[in-house]
């Protein structure tokens, strides 16, 4: 009889008849195989993923310029709602203004300067991934001149340059 100190392992496998494989698809056999990629492969990045990681690598490329950037949140957002933030009213919008694509928020009490950039906007101006990492960079530029009160030309001499 089966005892705890049994030298003899139980049986390994599932529960289930014996000679079953367990069903990992739909009874049809079209269910999902698995990932199409694995995480590490571009293919799994959102567009919304690569375009935050745009902004990063625009920020911290500009960081090692300017080490007092690095107090400096720079968020993602995906359109800039009027009246949030002291963006300007929905009159501004309705009047055939520009959409705006990044803005300098300044530090009010315990929350530090930000830099937000508007990823619809800038993703709608432009066709392909190069374009867009230039146009991030372009618009984080712009907003840390704004920030330091400098041309832009002076927080990146490559600034404009294609």
């Amino acid at each position: 009889m089966d005892s705890p100190d049994s030298p003899v392992p139980p049986p390994a496998g599932p529960p289930g008849p014996p000679g079953r494989r367990p069903r990992h698809r739909d009874r049809h056999g079209r269910g999902m195989r698995g990932p199409i990629a694995p995480p590490q492969v571009p293919l799994s990045v959102s567009r919304a993923e690569a375009f935050v990681d745009l902004v990063h690598d625009s920020a911290e490329r500009l960081e090692r310029r300017w080490p007092q950037l690095a107090s400096v949140d720079f968020v993602v957002r995906e359109v800039p709602v009027p009246g949030e933030d002291g963006e300007p009213g929905e009159a501004l919008f309705l009047d055939g203004g520009s959409v705006p694509l990044g803005r300098y928020v300044a530090a009010r009490g315990d929350d530090p300067d930000r830099i937000v950039i508007y990823r619809r906007p800038v993703e709608i101006r432009t066709k392909n991934r190069d374009d867009r990492a230039l146009l991030v960079h372009e618009v984080v530029v712009e907003q840390v001149a704004e920030l330091l009160g400098l041309a832009p030309e002076s927080v990146d001499p490559r600034y404009g340059q294609d």
